[in-house]
């Protein structure tokens, strides 16, 4: 739940329809809500630009007969602008980076084309993630596929095994990124309205454009030996980020009617400390926990709040190597309250659970 549903009294405040006592600091979240259309231009100008330069690198290195190991080594570095563009794109969808609404809108759309990912059909699901996540009763809006132990052993075999082979790493690191971004997000969103199933059309027809552009310009076959490469490793790289601040060693789940706004932000998402180089790419997204405490602070903001909060900044860090375990992880344990692995249901190795 984003803190902005949030009613507040006193020292303290409690969070419509949750029970949630805030703590006197939440009111501070405020200082750093304000956007800077100055600081935001600046972030585009220093992302698009140099992405733009990028791509252009690529296609005259096929172009001229380059290896190919020259083109997706160029990639890698397009990739890593192109998630800090998606990391943009999330501000826009929550009228963060910039101050004007027009603008997160327009820019929103814009940003949207480049990372395959129609504006308003993913505000719809992105928010209801916001409004959701750590809530086991309302589960299945901008997550990732995750059940209960409890679930997965009554699940019927052919379940079990989709489910298994969604969770392994290659295919929800791998493939998925491919599957998510160029076909997924064709399609609207379950219980999507009219405003997003338009959004999506509008964008499929944009990306149709400019494929057809792209085609008659540089031709099929370099556009797909460019554009597939960067948005497949894009997309892995965003997954990845997308999986570790809601899945980690300690993080919080509950029922609905146990969930708890304060430790569902605090505790239910994670603060993944990255190098200074991997924290400029991702635009701060490793501060989540500040993010879910208040979705209305810009990405540029988020390392100021947490460092002038101390409760903010208290909050243990998940470093890169601790992260990698959170792969392993993959069933809510109801009894143990924690993720585990297939190999830790009820003590046993996979091979004895039925």
């Amino acid at each position: 739940m984003d803190t902005e549903a949030a009613t507040s009294s006193g020292n303290g405040s409690t969070a419509k329809g949750s029970g949630t006592q805030w703590p006197a600091w939440r009111a501070d979240l405020a200082n750093y809500r304000t956007p800077s259309a100055r600081t935001a231009g600046w972030q585009l100008a220093n992302t698009f630009l140099p992405y733009c330069g990028l791509w252009a690198l690529m296609v005259a290195s096929i172009r001229f007969g380059y290896p190919y190991g020259i083109t997706l080594l160029l990639a890698f570095v397009s990739a890593l602008f192109l998630v800090r563009l998606f990391v943009l794109f999330h501000d826009c969808v929550h009228g963060s980076l910039f101050p004007k609404k027009g603008l997160n809108t327009f820019f929103g759309h814009a940003l949207g084309l480049l990372v395959f990912t129609p504006f308003d059909d993913w505000r719809f699901s992105h928010l209801r993630h916001h409004a959701s996540y750590a809530d086991l009763d309302a589960r299945g809006f901008g997550d990732i596929w995750t059940l209960t132990r409890a679930e997965y052993d009554a699940a019927s075999p052919a379940k079990r095994l989709i489910y298994r082979v969604f969770r392994n790493p290659a295919a929800l690191f791998g493939l998925g990124a491919l599957f998510m971004f160029v076909l997924r997000f064709r399609l609207p969103t379950r219980k999507a309205k009219r405003k997003e199933r338009a959004s999506v059309l509008f964008t499929n027809l944009l990306i149709v454009i400019v494929v057809m552009l792209a085609c008659a310009t540089i031709g099929w076959r370099t556009y797909l030996l460019v554009q597939l490469p960067v948005i497949w490793l894009a997309g892995a790289m965003g997954i990845w980020l997308f999986y570790v601040q809601h899945q980690f060693e300690g993080v919080y789940w509950a029922r609905r009617k146990e969930w708890n706004a304060l430790r569902a932000a605090m505790e239910g998402s994670s603060f993944y400390a990255l190098p200074p180089l991997l924290r400029w790419f991702s635009a701060n997204i490793g501060y989540h926990h500040v993010h879910h405490m208040n979705a209305r602070i810009p990405n540029y903001r988020l390392r100021r709040c947490c460092e002038a909060i101390p409760a903010l900044g208290d909050k243990p860090a998940l470093t890169m190597r601790k992260s990698l375990s959170g792969a392993r992880l993959k069933l809510w344990d109801e009894e143990r309250k924690e993720l585990v692995g297939f190999n830790r249901m009820s003590g046993r190795p996979f091979s004895q659970t039925r």
